[in-house]
């Protein structure tokens, strides 16, 4: 597991969101819609093209997104699952 992923993710949200806090008062396990951090649809394509460009995975589809979306700790491990994948299939994950 990669410990910097996490912190990595958080600074992404602040800097492509633009957010007025610091990412360390994102905690891991926070909704990221709702009462959560309250983000809206914008944010949500805003994200899924931070998150592929960043990390190097893609987000194919709104379902995905869905399930992938929700925090910061679901979005670490889609990269995780999709980096495992890669290294299963001989080619080397994006960092």
């Amino acid at each position: 597991m990669d410990e910097t992923l996490r912190p990595r993710i958080k600074a992404v949200l602040v800097q492509s969101l633009r957010l007025p806090f610091p990412a360390t008062q994102i905690a891991d396990d926070i909704a990221l819609f709702g009462e959560g951090l309250g983000l809206d649809s914008i944010d949500a394509l805003e994200l899924v093209l931070a998150v592929e460009r960043t990390f190097g995975v893609t987000i194919g589809d709104e379902q995905t997104a869905n399930r992938v979306l929700k925090s910061v700790n679901t979005i670490a491990e889609f990269i995780e699952e999709r980096r495992a994948g890669d290294l299963g299939r001989g080619t080397a994950p994006v960092v």
